[in-house]
This record gives structure tokens, C-alpha cells and sequence, in this order.
């Protein structure tokens, strides 16, 4: 190695705009991310007349397109004024939000929410617009949770179950080295183990006969090879509620940052019970990494 972090090339950051508080929240955070990053702002507002087609007039499909083209606008405005370098694209589409938002975002970008909505983005509850990206999402989503300003509380935190979530720890550590503050890899472990894991722990079998201690190990010593640069704190906790625990961890966090975890047949094809709550409950923003799609990486 020549001792330098891979940098990936920078991929546009798409926010969703519906004029709601939260969604102006969203935008404020999704544009110094993307200032960061050295990418382009994608503002995307999603009119939705499509399904209303066959009850709206041609006149009021124009209005609702209109009015969210001067959304759309004036947030653009808003944005150059406060980062004037910043490339920004507007898109208004007929669709869906999530539709529109996974478009925007490609194959590549970061598709950020708010966790409270108008219209396209509602509350980030069961069945929410929210919700559905963050389920069905194949690149990086940011919910935006906590205050409208950043805390500054000068830390990046990564939660990290075993090995595969060595992805997640990579884009958690580019996070943090944008920012210029440590990283925090937090190992979050139940009290006890199922049968079955006590078994796989004692014949040595496979991924899961991995030790808390040598999960932590193995990754951060990994993180730290290549972010030479960067200050790594990696630590353990058990016996206590893991979204529990994740929640208040976030407390003392500028982002959090978890892999996604597919659980069919539990709230929806794809989000488990510790993602949802961390979603539905955190005190930062929470960046989802999806277990397969470009922003996991690779753990080879």
C-alpha cells in the first residue's frame, strides 16, 4: 500500500424536496454533504400526477407541476447562496417519490430524507415514502434525524455486528475523514447467544465462531491500513438492547452509519428490527448502507 485512504470518485448526492420542515432539514444537510464530498446536489420533487391522472383536470396537473417547479427554485436559490461552489440540478418528476429519488440516484449516489414529510415524503413510519427507500434501497440513504443545525459533536460512529459490515466501516471512515474527527466503531452484541450460535462458537464453524473481540480486531485493524491517517476508537458492548444502545450512542454522533440488515417477512421485505428503530428513533442522522449495492464495498 502507499499509505493513502481509497478515495471513490465523488457521486452525486440526491435529496427530496416537498417544502416541509423536515424535508428543509434534509436539504440544508444533503447540500454540506455533497459540499464535502466535492459532488453535485440532485433536488428532486415528486408531483405524482401520474396515479391522479384519471381524477385531475389538465389545468390542475399544470398547477401542481408548476408549483413544485417554483419549489424546486427557490430551494436551488437557497442553496447557491449558502454554498455558491456547489453544482446544483433540479428534477421534477410526474412519478413517485421513491421512484424519482432511486432514478436520481443512479447506480452510485446517496439518496438523502427527511424523517417527517408532505405528500411524496410523509413520516418515516410502516408503509411511509421514507420507509419504502430506505427498504428497497441499493445504494446509500441518509435519513436526516436530530436538529436542523449539526451538533458538532465531532465524531462519526459505525455500528458493526461481524465482518460483513467492514463496507459499512469503510463509508463511516470516509465520513469521518471528510469531516476531519475520529471514527467510532461500536461492536453492538446481545447477553446471550441462540443455540445454535453457542454450536457454531464451539465447533469454530464459519464467520459466526468470530469473537466480539476479534470482529473489532479484524475490522478496525483493517479501517486503520487504509485511513492511516485517520483517529479510529473501536469498543464492545453487550447485554443491553441493541437499537437501545445504537439510540443513544447517536446521541454523542455527527452521522451513524449501519449496514442493512434483509429480514423478509419482518416490517417489509428488507428492514429489520434494530435498523427500523435506529431509523424511527435516532438523535443524528443515519446513513443505511445496503448489504449489496454500491455503497457496501467490498470486503475483499
Amino acid at each position: 500500500m502507499d499509505g493513502t485512504a481509497p478515495r471513490p470518485v465523488p457521486s452525486r448526492v440526491v435529496v427530496g424536496v416537498d417544502g416541509s420542515p423536515s424535508a428543509r432539514t434534509a436539504v440544508r444537510w444533503a447540500a454540506a454533504e455533497a459540499a464535502l464530498r466535492g459532488s453535485t446536489l440532485f433536488l428532486v420533487h415528486a408531483a405524482d400526477t401520474d396515479t391522479q391522472t384519471p381524477i385531475l383536470s389538465e389545468t390542475e396537473i399544470v398547477r401542481i407541476r408548476q408549483a413544485g417547479r417554483e419549489l424546486l427554485d427557490r430551494t436551488a436559490e437557497a442553496i447557491t447562496a449558502r454554498h455558491p461552489e456547489l453544482t446544483v440540478v433540479t428534477e421534477l418528476t410526474d412519478g413517485g417519490a421513491p421512484d424519482g429519488l432511486r432514478t436520481a440516484a443512479a447506480l452510485t449516489g446517496t439518496i438523502v430524507v427527511g424523517h417527517r414529510g408532505l405528500g411524496g415524503f410523509s413520516s418515516l413510519l410502516l408503509g411511509s415514502v421514507g420507509l419504502e427507500v430506505a427498504a428497497g434501497a441499493t445504494t446509500p440513504v441518509v435519513v436526516v434525524r436530530g436538529t436542523a443545525e449539526p451538533v458538532g459533536a465531532g465524531v462519526v460512529l459505525a455500528a458493526v455486528r461481524d465482518e460483513a459490515d467492514l463496507g459499512c466501516a469503510r463509508v463511516a471512515a470516509r465520513e469521518a475523514q471528510l469531516r476531519n474527527v475520529p471514527l467510532r466503531l461500536l461492536h453492538m452484541g446481545n447477553a446471550g447467544l441462540s443455540a445454535r450460535s453457542r454450536a457454531a462458537l464451539h465447533n469454530g464453524g464459519g464467520e459466526i465462531s468470530r469473537d466480539p473481540v476479534r470482529v473489532m480486531s479484524a475490522v478496525s485493524d483493517r479501517v486503520r491500513e487504509e485511513f492511516p491517517d485517520l483517529t479510529v476508537h473501536a469498543e464492545g458492548q453487550r447485554g443491553r438492547s441493541v437499537p437501545g444502545a445504537l439510540v443513544d450512542a447517536s446521541h454523542h454522533a455527527d452521522l451513524l452509519v449501519i449496514g442493512g440488515r434483509r429480514s423478509p417477512g419482518y416490517l417489509g421485505p428488507t428492514l429489520g428490527r434494530t435498523t427500523l428503530s435506529v431509523l424511527q428513533h435516532a438523535h443524528c442522522p443515519v446513513e443505511l448502507i445496503p448489504r449489496q449495492g454500491a455503497g457496501h464495498g467490498s470486503t475483499s
